[in-house]
């Protein structure tokens, strides 16, 4: 049931605003559904690309997609996200790696979703006379994405609504287009790795499915900048509790194993010998 409800109310904040997926699923199922970071990140994907899938046609249809630069975009984020996905992977493999990759993922989180607030000096012509910086820009977000499954709608949305002379609402549609193709590359990169968790995605879609409809219908009457500061704010929160609990995690490991490595105590060695 909690993880039905988590797959509705982040999906319902994709319908609206076109963010929020990986920001939100990815803390979600390390903190309440006990996955590695490594299925977190995966599960997320897969989780992201369906529900972005579903809001897609809604903003297609009121031809709220800027093809070039949707294409600009998609020529440097997707080396980024293969590079991020190898980056996660090779940490994961490493001694220790899930605990390193949760607090690194919690500080990444919380840092993309704090440029929401940073002071943008507005340049709606940038796109327009340096459309071929927009890869160069692009692949810092798919890198990201690949190594935590977010950063496609914060840091997409911020670059295209600040550098580009779009309106907002067709910033949210081809955003949440380009989230949705990293999305599916991503979902397939994990999916042949393993690192999906069916049981846990089956009830995130339950729930996500009715909340991406939802908040798509809704998402004409209800500000979507408004909503894109709380999404903000929340998933600050939760990055900096993946960092908290990533940490804790670390120290109790390293005080487990430097407890297993303590040598004994010298009367119960002189027992061992007597016997």
């Amino acid at each position: 049931m909690t993880q039905l409800l988590i797959g509705f109310a982040i999906a319902l904040a994709v319908g609206l605003t076109g963010i929020g997926g990986g920001s939100f699923t990815v803390p979600a199922l390390l903190l309440f559904a006990g996955l590695s970071a490594g299925e977190a990140v995966g599960t997320a994907f897969v989780f992201a690309g369906i529900v972005r899938l579903v809001a897609a046609p809604f903003y297609l249809f009121r031809r709220q997609i800027h093809s070039r630069y949707f294409w600009l975009l998609l020529r440097g984020a997707v080396p980024g996200l293969l590079g991020g996905t190898l980056v996660l992977r090779y940490m994961m493999s490493g001694r220790g790696g899930n605990s390193t990759v949760v607090i690194i993922l919690g500080a990444v989180l919380a840092l993309s979703s704090a440029i929401t607030f940073v002071p943008h000096v507005r340049n709606n012509q940038f796109a327009v006379k340096n459309s071929r910086w927009l890869p160069w820009l692009a692949f810092p977000i798919g890198l990201e994405s690949g190594f935590s499954s977010a950063g496609a709608g914060a840091l997409g949305t911020v670059l295209l609504l600040n550098y580009s002379e779009m309106p907002p609402a067709q910033v949210v549609g081809t955003d949440l287009l380009f989230g949705l193709v990293l999305a599916v590359i991503g979902g397939i990169f994990h999916w042949t790795a393993g690192s999906i968790s069916l049981a846990v995605l089956l009830p995130l879609l339950l729930g996500g499915l009715p909340g991406v409809l939802l908040g798509c219908l809704l998402s004409r009457y209800i500000p979507a900048q408004r909503l894109r500061t709380v999404i903000a704010v929340l998933a600050i929160c939760a990055g900096l509790q993946l960092v908290v609990s990533g940490v804790k995690a670390r120290s109790q490991k390293a005080e487990a194993s430097t407890s297993s490595s303590a040598p004994a105590a010298p009367g119960y060695r002189a027992a061992s010998l007597v016997r």
